[in-house]
């Protein structure tokens, strides 16, 4: 998925100050911002998630499950999926053999209108900033980069996404 407009802006310049001072620092007007917009994001994808568990749509022919995995006063947890069904290899955009299913986890903070993303595929929680080198090789600023991607995917899931209007006629179906 590519990089829109300002996105690119914003990822070269960070790239250029972390190049040229060494260090990173974590610019928190920005990831509050981005928090506060994914946060909106989400909500117009899945408005119901208060009284419902899950969401599923398909994009581009890659099926997309959002589940909200633990609710709290203030918080939800989410897990975000995407992952080409069955038979899918024969429909026209659909994702190719070698792209891996995603999975994210998200925690929005309802009192603060943010999400953030919390785990990223398999590799467990994303802390906010990591010394570089690493064992893991995580980049410096490896939880500003999966925000920025949730970013993407959720701004593509909106404009491409489509109901499964067959799961909504099928009596007793889940919420879709």
């Amino acid at each position: 998925m590519a990089l829109m407009g300002g996105a690119w802006v914003h990822a070269i310049r960070e790239l250029v100050r972390v190049v040229i001072k060494g260090s990173y620092k974590v610019d928190l007007r920005a990831l509050h911002a981005l928090c506060e917009a994914n946060y909106a994001r989400l909500l117009r994808l899945f408005s119901d998630y208060e009284s419902c568990n899950s969401k599923r749509f398909s994009v581009d022919g890659v099926q997309v499950h959002i589940e909200v995995l633990e609710r709290s006063r203030y918080t939800t947890l989410f897990c975000l999926k995407s992952y080409r069904s069955a038979g899918s290899e024969r429909e026209q955009g659909a994702a190719p053999g070698w792209l891996t299913p995603l999975v994210m986890e998200a925690r929005a903070y309802h009192d603060a209108g943010m999400i953030e993303v919390v785990r990223f595929q398999t590799a467990g929680k994303t802390q906010g900033r990591y010394a570089y080198p690493n064992p893991s090789m995580h980049q410096q600023d490896e939880k500003n980069q999966q925000n920025r991607f949730l970013t993407e995917w959720l701004s593509h899931c909106l404009h491409h996404g489509q109901a499964d209007i067959e799961g909504l006629l099928k009596p007793g179906a889940e919420h879709a």
